[in-house]
């Protein structure tokens, strides 16, 4: 038996999610503004882009967040190593 799918996720789900939209959930905290995102039904995933918009999540755009990501926590560990001291 053929297994039928999409590259997000299994047909019905994508189906779903063509009728009423996607569920999307935060996946993960980039800084306080930006935020990566999965459909609960079909797993695609987006993220925030530089205009405040929901774009879909591209090699390129995870390197971003993951780079951007390594620059926040670094600043606000600072951050709160100066206060301590």
């Amino acid at each position: 038996m053929k297994k039928t799918t999409t590259h997000n996720g299994n047909l019905l789900s994508s189906f779903f999610c063509n009728i009423f939209g996607h569920k999307y959930i935060v996946s993960k905290k980039v800084t306080h503004h930006i935020k990566e995102y999965k459909c609960a039904h079909c797993q695609m995933q987006v993220t925030t882009d530089v205009t405040g918009h929901l774009s879909e999540l591209t090699p390129e755009l995870q390197e971003i967040n993951d780079t951007l990501e390594d620059i926040f926590n670094k600043k606000h560990r600072a951050n709160a190593n100066q206060q301590v001291a």
